[in-house]
């Protein structure tokens, strides 16, 4: 089966022929024109043969699109990657997971990253839990929240209380936005006041450079106070 070029983002599964193995890996043709490269490091996690036994020359593979790069350089991988790169992970930002393990304090729960993501019983919800399994079961589904991520440890943490009101902070970035400091309108007010000379040929300083001082000694007045 030929791989389309534009759909060959990370994690696509492609299909492909072996055509050449070395101590490096396998060139694997998958269609684009240009051979993949399966790195011997990207064979399947338990598999501990060598790539000649994985992938032998005229032999046919499914892989996964690992890494690409514009001059066409496409890597592949036997481990499906995961839904959610680590990368992607950002706090705040909320998935849908299926509960996969029910402790005394707290739930795994599957999204689709490459390890489960915890919820402790603290942020199962807005109400108070007695125990994670009164709120959550085995194979349930759930919306989770990121509150954070350890890239040392691998560890995500995860809640399930609502997020915050999206709307009322828009409103408050608003209002902050539209209401200056003190500082801001000081100085507004002071460079209204004094307009800027205009550059003429006789002045050995540019424009900016002019611009720039008069900022400066505006400034300076007004942390003064004067």
């Amino acid at each position: 089966m030929a791989a389309e070029a534009g759909a060959l983002t990370v994690g696509v599964e492609v299909k492909g022929t072996v055509r050449h193995i070395g101590i490096y890996g396998a060139l694997v043709d998958i269609g684009t024109g240009q051979d993949a490269l399966l790195h011997i490091s990207q064979l399947a996690r338990n598999d501990k043969r060598n790539i000649a036994d994985v992938a032998p020359p005229g032999s046919e593979l499914t892989a996964f699109v690992y890494r690409t790069r514009q001059d066409g350089y496409i890597a592949l991988t036997m481990e499906k990657p995961p839904l959610v790169p680590w990368g992607k992970i950002r706090q705040g930002r909320t998935y849908r997971g299926q509960v996969i393990r029910v402790e005394d304090f707290g739930v795994f729960v599957d999204f689709g990253a490459e390890r489960p993501g915890m919820v402790h019983v603290s942020e199962m919800s807005d109400n108070y839990v007695r125990t994670p399994g009164d709120v959550a079961t085995v194979g349930q589904e759930v919306e989770v929240r990121v509150i954070k991520k350890n890239g040392r440890s691998r560890q995500i943490d995860l809640t399930m209380k609502a997020a915050p009101e999206e709307e009322q902070e828009s409103i408050d970035e608003e209002e902050e936005e539209a209401v200056p400091t003190a500082m801001a309108q000081a100085f507004r007010r002071a460079m209204q006041s004094e307009p800027l000379e205009e550059a003429t040929g006789n002045h050995r300083e540019s424009a900016p450079s002019r611009h720039r001082q008069k900022q400066e000694e505006i400034l300076a007045r007004t942390l003064r106070g004067s």
